[in-house]
């Protein structure tokens, strides 16, 4: 405590001022001078006495610190006293919970990451292997021209499903990392809905399916029309995919003065009980998911509409079809 400069400057002060009082009381009489050397002598001891103990008190914080720093959380400091150590104390807790709270969140977030490179390896390593075998065999000059053209093509398709992983998986990092700027202006529901039912026109058409769709031309929302719609086009997908041939999917749409809502259905195979929880989580492959299916389309479906203040669930019976409801909701100044 003595090393400190300011307190040897203190107590320097202190003793100089008992002195000079002394000094002068002594001009009066030796019990004024008495006196006055006992109270300073007394107010000096006690200055240090209550020095040592807030010495030892920040000590002990700074060991706190130490243990913080090394990773241990655990530990409580909480002081509901008055005083500039009791908010100093309390404070330090604060500051520990948030850092402890921050370290959970990175410890899951690289656990996730671990996961999602150990998910992307396994559906990348299935594609890559057939390529290679194929590759080895379409070298072979036996081979005949039959032969080699249904290598190429499957090939074409192995490298068309990479591309699509690769794509999707570039789109979901650019959410998860906050660059992606959605748009936020009026989008009427009629032209997005047209705009997402496009690309799945010939699927629909092959399996001889329905599609109808019901809403008012005037219905819209404040969002980006052209992520929106790559959502649309994941769930319209997963409804072709899993709706038998001759089966009807149906779009209708809606808004009041709360959100707007969009309604994807089908009468398809359904989702089972037990999946119907994890279906938007990435990677993720149902009981009734196809052989090719990746488990990333809903995932990325997700991501996009809670981005845009939006909601997404699902409703499913197995044998019985899925709806999803996806709602915009109203931005209230």
């Amino acid at each position: 405590m003595l090393r400190n400069r300011e307190i040897r400057l203190l107590l320097g002060v202190m003793v100089v001022i008992c002195l000079a009082g002394t000094m002068v009381s002594v001009l009066y009489s030796s019990v004024t001078a008495l006196f006055v050397l006992t109270t300073s002598i007394f107010l000096i001891g006690t200055t240090i006495l209550f020095t040592r103990w807030r010495y030892r008190e920040i000590e002990r914080l700074s060991g706190y610190l130490r243990q913080i720093s090394s990773g241990d959380y655990t530990l409580d400091v909480r002081d509901n006293t008055e005083g500039e150590l009791s908010i100093l104390k309390n404070d330090i807790y604060k500051v520990t919970l948030m850092l402890s709270e921050q370290g959970t969140l990175l410890k899951k977030d690289k656990i996730q990451l671990t996961d999602a490179i150990s998910d992307i390896s396994h559906q990348l390593k299935t594609p890559l292997t057939s390529m290679m075998v194929m590759a080895d065999l379409l070298s072979d000059a036996g081979v005949d021209e039959v032969k080699r053209t249904e290598f190429t093509h499957n090939i074409q398709i192995q490298l068309e499903r990479i591309e699509w992983l690769v794509s999707s998986l570039l789109k979901l990092s650019k959410i998860d990392a906050g660059t992606v700027q959605f748009k936020t202006e009026k989008v009427a529901v009629k032209h997005l809905i047209q705009k997402a039912v496009e690309p799945v026109l010939i699927p629909i058409d092959i399996k001889e399916q329905t599609l109808s769709i019901e809403g008012k031309d005037t219905t819209s929302f404040t969002g980006d029309l052209n992520w929106t719609a790559e959502a649309l086009i994941n769930i319209l997908k997963n409804c072709v995919e899993h709706t038998d041939d001759g089966g009807s999917i149906t779009i209708s749409f809606e808004e009041n003065a709360l959100f707007t809502e969009i309604i994807i259905a089908d009468n398809g195979k359904g989702i089972a009980k037990e999946d119907v929880p994890h279906i938007f989580k990435r990677f993720y492959k149902g009981k009734n998911a196809s052989e090719d299916s990746i488990g990333i389309g809903l995932a990325m479906a997700y991501s996009i509409v809670t981005s845009q203040h939006g909601d997404i669930e699902v409703k499913s019976e197995k044998d019985q079809g899925t709806q999803f409801r996806i709602k915009f909701f109203k931005q209230v100044i």
